[in-house]
């Protein structure tokens, strides 16, 4: 199956170097649906009757979301490519994506949405280490 994030690496006029083009995709297409997930979560906590208890959740929903999808939009492009530059945005993603997924994993038990969450955010950060490992 064909996603947009792996046609249009294939169409970059350039050569993309050494990079593991599967992991790259993965790394971005994990990124943007965490964005998504932390969103979406952020606002069903906002919609909570105990909204007052989730003021953490949502605040890291919230920088992870902001955080992965930089760190999409950092991965989708190629032209003046900085490794540090990666190597750093790579890093604090799976930071943030263990914070949020640590900090929803504690409320999964009474809100589903806090654990499709924590889900996505898990992946994320797997998907980060693993293009970062991938890096060298």
């Amino acid at each position: 199956m064909s996603s947009t994030v792996k046609d249009m690496l294939a169409t970059y006029p350039a050569d993309l170097g050494d990079i593991d083009q599967a992991k790259l995709t993965r790394c971005i297409e994990a990124c943007i649906a965490c964005a998504q997930a932390c969103t979406a979560c952020a606002d069903a906590c906002l919609s909570e009757g105990m909204v007052g208890d989730l003021t953490k959740c949502i605040r890291t929903d919230m920088d992870c979301a902001d955080i992965c999808t930089a760190t999409a939009a950092v991965l989708s492009r190629h032209t003046g490519y900085d490794a540090n530059i990666t190597a750093a945005i790579l890093t604090a993603c799976a930071t943030a994506c263990k914070a949020c997924a640590d900090e929803c994993a504690s409320h999964a038990d009474m809100h589903d949405h806090c654990r499709v969450c924590a889900e996505a955010c898990r992946s994320c950060e797997q998907a980060c280490n693993d293009l970062l490992a991938a890096l060298g």
